[in-house]
């Protein structure tokens, strides 16, 4: 099933040989029939138009992207926060219970 598939030998292409034939002898006729020298063209090229800023900030966009990145920072800000927060009270936790477990440990005999 995973073996590869390989022709048998008498109907491999030999490494020197091609299966496509080569094409020789095709001839294009001419684009036109018509005999004369092409001239050069008299009339000059536009000229390429003024090339304007991707981006035109105007007041308007200015102050949306100002409240934007506001926004984008008071809920990163947030985020990151409440992330320590948590971790302040997970840490404050474990010490608690790291108190209780010592005190009973230490003196089984005073229950």
């Amino acid at each position: 099933m995973f073996t590869p598939k390989i022709p048998p030998p008498d109907t491999a292409p030999t490494p020197g040989t091609s299966l496509v034939p080569p094409l020789t002898g095709l001839v294009h006729p001419p684009a036109c029939t018509c005999h004369h020298t092409p001239t050069a063209p008299t009339a000059p090229a536009p000229a390429a138009p003024v090339a304007r800023p991707a981006v035109q900030l105007t007041p308007g966009s200015l102050l949306v992207a100002a409240a934007g990145g506001t926004a984008v920072v008071l809920v990163v800000g947030t985020v990151l926060v409440s992330m320590l927060l948590a971790t302040a009270i997970t840490a404050a936790s474990v010490a608690v219970c790291a108190v209780v477990l010592r005190s009973l440990l230490n003196r089984p005999n005073n229950r």
